[in-house]
This record gives C-alpha cells, sequence and structure tokens, in this order.
C-alpha cells in the first residue's frame, strides 16, 4: 500500500468532523498540487465538502450545485479510490441531495451527526 497523502488524511478527518469549511481548504491546497486523474477525484471531494457546508448553512441553493458537481465528478472513481470507500460517499451524498430537492422551500432539517462520512477501506495488510 502506496503512502496517502497527509492532505488528505487530514482533509478526511475535518470532513468527518463536519469541519467542511477546513476541509475543502486543505483539500484544495493537495488539489493544485496535483495533476492527472486524482485531481478530478479531488475537486470531487472538495464540492461534496462545499456543498455540505452550504447545507449545513442553510444555502439550498448552493447545496444543490456543488453536491450534484461533485457527484458528477466522483461517479467514475466508484467504487473506491485513494482506499476511500467512494461508492458509500456518493450513497450518502446523494441521498442528502434528493432530500433537499424534495424539500423544496419546504421544511428540511440537517443534523451534522446524519451528514456523509467519509470511509476508508481496510486493506489486507491493515485489516489485521
Amino acid at each position: 500500500m502506496h503512502a496517502l497523502p497527509p492532505a488528505l488524511c487530514q482533509g478526511v478527518a475535518e470532513f468527518n468532523r463536519a469541519y467542511f469549511f477546513e476541509a475543502h481548504e486543505t483539500l484544495e491546497d493537495l488539489w493544485r498540487g496535483t495533476s492527472g486523474p486524482l485531481r478530478l477525484f479531488y475537486q470531487g471531494l472538495i464540492q461534496l465538502a462545499v456543498g455540505l457546508y452550504h447545507l449545513s448553512n442553510g444555502n439550498r441553493r448552493g447545496a444543490l450545485n456543488l453536491l450534484g458537481k461533485g457527484l458528477d465528478k466522483l461517479a467514475t472513481f466508484q467504487p473506491t479510490c485513494q482506499h476511500i470507500d467512494v461508492e458509500s460517499l456518493c450513497q450518502e451524498a446523494r441521498s442528502w441531495l434528493d432530500r433537499v430537492r424534495q424539500a423544496g422551500d419546504g421544511e428540511l432539517t440537517v443534523d451534522a451527526e446524519q451528514l456523509p462520512r467519509i470511509r476508508w477501506i481496510a486493506t489486507e495488510r491493515n485489516a489485521t
């Protein structure tokens, strides 16, 4: 298993604590220094983080926009990338995107504990 970038690990930890603005900042630094296919992957994670940040702050339009863009970018990286369970992340984010769409201008309760989390995939090497 190759070592993951420390900024990715930090960004995931921030994302999972619902520190979406901070996760966006951390992952954006990583994204800027990346080329090739992983650049699109990191951009998708950033867009999900910003979408969830908007959702947490009541900006439904921003949430719809960024969640949709992030999901589109991450679709090609399923089921896993960089030891991240992308499929599970996309399912959870899609569920929130659908909830926001269905709510329209109606009531929508956002509990940070129920927002998507990024899950690491255990490898044989670190599963024991």
